[in-house]
């Protein structure tokens, strides 16, 4: 922690969140500084109860069996010539390249740290503890890269509340701090947060009460307490995305489970004899798709061709705004289908029947959603297999019914099987042009703001599933008896006159699970008027508004916290999956023009610019000995 000088009016900016994103505000700062506010004194407090640069969910203190979802070689915190930003490009190391400069001894880091890194390739899945150590290094990166006369408070501490006029400096109020922290701007980079409780889960949860059952409601899963779900029992998941893969992972390799490797490639499970057995299930009844296992090669789609800035402005002056389902949803799907059938025209044009050129002529003046588009669509394409339907892919057990639950069980593993499959084989290589489309449709809907829970769950179900490895984990677990699959419509109830929860689905009509544990595996929704976050609930109760959706609204020009009168506040701002502006991630592949990289600079820059514009000169006064700084402060 840079030390800092004492004097008075110093200006001053209190970031709440040392995560990702809070470091990532830290460094656009550091490279924005030499330019928008030259060699003047300023002092940044960081707020966090958690160590900075992972901050809660990165933190280094969780379980070392869990992993990121993303290859190592496609994790970055850095700009690069691909982001489109007003400020300075600052390259720096993916977690790859880190790694790399690590074992060449070029980067120091802790014992513990070096026998990770010298596992990993641009190829593998880091876990946290790495990815925490990767943060903490870019974080402190960070902080050299300021100005001399720029001084870094770390605070560990929550921020409660935030009081001031809109036009003057404003009071940051930490707990057990008993005076504020004095800013001239505030950022909120709070990452995820807890929520209360909903109507239904407040019911379950009194009915668990009641009976003495177990039910855990919404959370980051490394947070909860798990002690509960007893050995051998059943416990009913709700949920078949990311929270439920480290729920497994810590009931049974953490649980003192092993996996051992046949000679035909299968993973079998050995239990420990201390998990329960998990019955899973969810709207869509199957896991989110693997993480696709190959790179491309050859030509890239050229995006944005059908929802880029142009689309995005005629949307934006539309009277009353945009509708998603309506007006946005029509031309992401006509720019996923390009980017899938300009993949396969160009790398696999055996499968096509129409000259490219032919295609996107015909393709580009038709209609989103047209009989004439699904017309030229069959036509150039024979196999259908070879066509996107992103409604078939969004509902893959509709109007599939099984016998039982056994047959269910062999459904559900030969479903998984053959994701496994093609997400690993360049000969569905359309699947990653999709995926790539996917990432330049978020960059341009963080423009348009709120799209509602269902866009993010859509885009985290195709584009941010698990490792491969991971599926080849429930697989074998599903084997071993110790997951069970109750396929799509999940459906669970309070059972009052047996005292259980009772879970029913769609993909075997007629059958029941009972249990006497149910787990939310999700994280709690990002709503501003439910959470548990005191200092942004009473942002929300004194003025600032909420979307539709329940997130915070922000000026998408600079993040901007906007209050019911549509009015930006001049003082405070708010980035992370919390607000209407949320990207994809605080961190994000190289060269994919980042959202939340655009956005961080943006802020950076308006920031720096008030405090240019508009703070006080300081006025010089003696340096003093700093006090000793409280232990909670360090």
């Amino acid at each position: 922690m840079r030390p800092a000088t004492r004097g008075a009016v110093r200006p001053s900016v209190v970031i709440v969140g040392a995560g990702p994103r809070g470091t990532g505000i830290l460094e656009r700062i550091a490279a924005n500084a030499p330019e928008l506010y030259g060699d003047t004194p300023l002092d940044l407090h960081l707020v966090d109860p958690h160590p900075p640069g992972g901050g809660r969910i990165w933190r280094r203190d969780q379980s070392p069996l869990l992993w990121m979802n993303s290859l190592s070689e496609d994790v970055t915190m850095f700009t690069d010539e691909s982001v489109e930003l007003a400020g300075p490009v600052r390259p720096g190391p993916s977690l790859a390249e880190w790694a790399r400069a690590v074992r060449a001894g070029e980067i120091p880091v802790a014992p513990d740290v070096a026998g990770g890194v010298a596992a990993l390739g641009p190829q593998d899945f880091a876990g946290r503890r790495l990815q925490s150590a990767y943060l903490r290094w870019v974080y402190e990166e960070a902080v050299a890269a300021l100005p001399p006369r720029v001084a870094v408070h770390e605070h560990r501490r929550t921020a409660l509340r935030i009081s001031g006029p809109r036009d003057g400096r404003q009071q940051v109020w930490l707990a057990g701090r008993p005076t504020p922290l004095r800013a001239d701007l505030v950022v909120l980079a709070l990452g995820h947060l807890e929520s209360e409780l909903s109507e239904e889960q407040r019911e379950l949860s009194g009915f668990a009460d009641r009976h003495g059952l177990t039910y855990l409601p919404p959370a980051f899963t490394a947070d909860s307490d798990l002690s509960a779900l007893r050995p051998g029992e059943p416990v009913l998941v709700r949920g078949f995305g990311l929270a439920f893969v480290d729920l497994m992972v810590l009931l049974t390799e953490g649980r003192g489970g092993t996996y051992t490797t046949g000679a035909d490639g299968k993973l079998t499970y050995r239990p420990s004899g201390r998990e329960p057995v998990l019955y899973v299930g969810s709207r869509r009844g199957v896991p989110y798709h693997s993480k696709i296992g190959y790179r491309l090669s050859g030509e890239r789609p050229p995006l944005p061709r059908f929802f880029g800035p142009r689309q995005v402005d005629e949307l934006l002056a539309r009277p009353g705004g945009p509708d998603f389902r309506r007006d946005v949803w029509p031309l992401i799907d006509k720019e996923l289908g390009f980017a899938h059938y300009h993949r396969l025209f160009t790398a696999h044009p055996e499968r096509t029947r129409m000259h490219r050129p032919d295609f996107e002529e015909k393709y580009a003046a038709a209609d989103p959603g047209s009989a004439a588009l699904r017309a030229l669509v069959a036509a150039a394409v024979p196999d259908p297999a070879d066509r996107l339907d992103l409604d078939a892919l969004d509902h893959p057990l509709d109007g599939v019914r099984y016998a039982d639950g056994a047959a269910l069980q062999e459904g559900l593993r030969g479903y998984i099987e053959a994701d496994l499959a093609r997400r690993h084989d360049p000969a569905h290589s359309p699947d990653l042009a999709v995926f790539l489309a996917l990432l330049s449709v978020y960059g341009q809907l963080v423009r348009i703001g709120d799209r509602g829970p269902w866009w993010h769950g859509f885009f985290s179900y195709l584009a941010s599933g698990p490792p491969g490895p991971r599926l080849r984990q429930l697989l074998a677990l599903s084997r071993a008896g110790l997951v069970r699959f109750l396929g799509a419509g999940l459906t669970v109830a309070a059972d009052e006159t047996h005292g259980v929860f009772r879970a029913t689905g769609a993909s075997v009509p007629g059958e029941s699970v009972a249990a006497r544990a149910l787990v939310e595996a999700r994280l709690p929704e990002p709503t501003v008027a439910h959470t548990r976050d005191r200092l942004l609930h009473a942002l929300y109760a004194e003025g600032a508004v909420a979307t539709p959706a329940g997130l915070l609204a922000v000026d998408p020009a600079d993040g901007r916290i906007l209050d019911r009168a549509g009015r930006p506040h001049p003082r405070r701002f708010a980035l992370g999956p919390h607000t209407d502006a949320r990207a994809g991630g605080a961190f994000t592949r190289p060269r994919t023009n980042a959202p939340a990289f655009r956005q961080n600079d943006a802020s950076a820059r308006a920031l720096l610019t008030f405090l240019r514009d508009r703070t006080a000169p300081p006025v010089p006064v003696p340096a003093l000995t700093p006090e000793a700084p409280h232990a909670a402060d360090q």
